[in-house]
């Protein structure tokens, strides 16, 4: 069994947790977010497992470097990343229903990475630039980020459609963590998606200072990964300095977000040093 085929079996292990998930949170049964929670944590292991079974496969093609170096491969490393995070959400918080917000996102990453036929699984050789140590630490503090903020989206559309349900009316929402606690929750993911992000960009920086001899070039990825850093921190600025909460900062994740989006695959559609798809 090679990687990629592993990696697309648990594309929809992924797949039948997020179902379970949204089911459970339906149709109120406790059977169905129980063996969703097995099924993420089963799904987790498959992808841990194909993402070191890539890493031995690249080392026996005598390429030999670590999965994280295109878009395939960085695709795999979000899903993992935002189900390692939900799962340790959820078990803070013993609440479910979090994860028919979020497990679906892990499950479409790698469903775009396994399914899309514009993306390669293909493992190639790295070019002279991206030979680093810098790497790992760069995409892993950057993704760890990114899966933070993914999970703070879910929870601020969690947030908004509970505060719509002023009466306490829907029984469909009734499940739902109180607005204070999901408030909270998406402060503190973003705190901490935030403090990664920071360091992302800071080894990206060092890195890109050994590999081209400049620390900063204003290209697409570097100028929107700026612009989604200084979307959150005027999210935090705001919360913090002015003592916004609630549908503001809400809002403010969403926006976030969608920059991120925008960080990861827009750029690749733009001329640039980072581009995924040059």
């Amino acid at each position: 069994m090679n990687s990629s085929f592993l990696l697309s079996i648990t594309t929809f292990v992924y797949g039948l947790a997020a179902f379970l998930y949204i089911a459970s949170w339906v149709f109120k049964k406790e059977l169905p977010g129980r063996l969703a929670t097995w099924t993420a944590i089963v799904g987790l292991a498959g992808n841990t497992a194909g993402i070191i079974l890539r890493w031995i496969e690249s080392y026996s093609l005598g390429i030999g470097h670590a999965p994280l170096s295109n878009l395939y491969e960085s695709l795999v490393f979000f899903a993992w990343t935002i189900i390692v995070v939900y799962l340790v959400i959820e078990r803070k918080y013993e609440n479910r229903i979090i994860g028919a917000f979020t497990t679906p996102l892990a499950f479409l990453a790698l469903a775009y990475a396994s399914l899309s036929p514009n993306i390669s699984d293909r493992i190639q050789p790295l070019l002279p630039a991206l030979k680093s140590n810098w790497l790992i630490a760069h995409v892993i503090a950057c993704f760890i980020g990114y899966a933070a903020f993914a999970m703070a989206f879910g929870i601020s559309w969690m947030y908004l459609f509970k505060q719509r349900d002023t009466e306490g009316k829907s029984r469909l929402l009734a499940p739902f963590p109180k607005p204070v606690i999901l408030d909270d929750l998406n402060h503190q993911l973003i705190m901490f998606g935030f403090l990664f992000l920071t360091v992302g960009i800071i080894t990206g920086a060092v890195w890109a200072n050994s590999a081209w001899g400049r620390y900063w070039g204003w290209d697409p990825k570097e100028t929107w990964s700026l612009i989604t850093w200084f979307i959150y921190a005027t999210l935090l600025h705001a919360r913090m300095m002015r003592g916004w909460h609630g549908k503001r900062i809400a809002y403010l994740s969403i926006i976030g977000f969608v920059a991120v989006l925008f960080t990861y695959f827009g750029v690749n559609y733009l001329p640039g040093l980072h581009s995924y798809g040059a």
